[in-house]
């Protein structure tokens, strides 16, 4: 019998129309939007459907919005599926912001704080740094000893540090965007397969953004957070957790800290996990997984058709 966990994804996977066929087909996943729409006081799935891309694509509201997505499949595979989330998932993790929609499928807190949550992040994360002072790049074919050899040479005088540590070859580097540039050459001068710019508004993961957790250590201060129902993997301790405590100050930590996922997936195949689910919307999680893990099996689930096949498999 296959092993679950669920996974939620994170900023890169967002499309406009995204949950739409959702949203017209059930009524626990039109729910969801609406939910969201009021604690942000505003009718985010509006710009989820209809876009226009650059409003989606703006990190404040990408974050509340890739949620709300991975939420309203949560909700219908629980409603209409009768999907009973403890008894048939053994872990929950999510890439970045993924993780608040771990927690809330963990019911650790609602949807509307999650979505309040994140368009708080999304915001503070946007403000730590000036537009074009700061940036994100991917180096392909590295490991993490060279990557981190890159960081070092072209962070001199600088700050520039490994954000996302994705798995299959793909680390995320951060940071000031002088050091991004020179790190961009250093990576074709090391022979390095790929390394390129990312087409993302702020140094996400990195020091630079102290600001921003400071602002998240304020508000999840007062955030009432339960022990989740399934245990979630942190992506700064690649460690599972259900202390309300130390998700809190995971979380805080997450908005600088670098994104564990390959430890987080290898911790989860080490532990049993034979079939993940990515949960909401696009492939990313599911193509990284295959790379990390080949002998796992992973599946998508973000249309009613996705839905009744993962049914199907329970």
């Amino acid at each position: 019998m296959a092993v679950y966990a669920f996974v939620f994804p994170g900023q890169g996977s967002q499309s406009v129309g995204m949950g739409a066929e959702l949203a017209q087909a059930f009524p626990a996943a039109r729910a969801v939007f609406e939910e969201v729409d009021e604690a942000l006081g505003e009718r985010l799935s509006k710009t989820i459907f209809e876009g226009p891309m650059e409003a989606l694509t703006s990190t404040e509201n990408t974050q509340p919005a890739l949620m709300a997505v991975s939420m309203a499949v949560m909700r219908v595979l629980e409603t209409e599926g009768g999907l009973d989330l403890a008894a048939k998932v053994s872990l929950l993790a999510g890439h970045s912001l993924g993780e608040y929609a771990a927690l809330a499928a963990g019911r650790a807190f609602s949807i509307s704080e999650a979505a309040r949550l994140l368009r708080l992040r999304g915001q503070a994360m946007q403000k730590a740094v000036p537009a074009g002072q700061g940036g994100m790049a991917a180096i392909i074919g590295g490991t993490l000893a060279q990557v981190q050899e890159i960081c070092t040479e072209a962070g001199k005088g600088s700050v520039l540090e490994i954000a996302n540590d994705n798995g299959g070859g793909q680390i995320v580097i951060s940071g000031a965007m002088d050091a991004i540039d020179k790190a961009v050459v250093l990576a074709k001068e090391m022979k390095i397969k790929r390394a390129l710019k990312l087409p993302v508004s702020a140094p996400f993961h990195s020091s630079l953004m102290r600001p921003a957790e400071d602002v998240m250590a304020e508000a999840l201060a007062k955030t009432e957070i339960a022990s989740p129902i399934v245990p979630v993997i942190a992506n700064v301790t690649a460690e599972r957790e259900t202390d309300a405590d130390t998700i809190r100050t995971n979380l805080t930590k997450q908005v600088t800290g670098r994104v564990r996922w390959r430890e987080s997936v290898e911790a989860m195949s080490g532990s049993g996990i034979d079939t993940f689910v990515e949960i909401g919307a696009g492939k990313v999680l599911s193509g990284l997984i295959r790379r990390i893990d080949p002998e796992v099996s992973t599946l998508s689930v973000g249309t009613p058709a996705d839905i009744e096949t993962l049914l199907k498999s329970f």
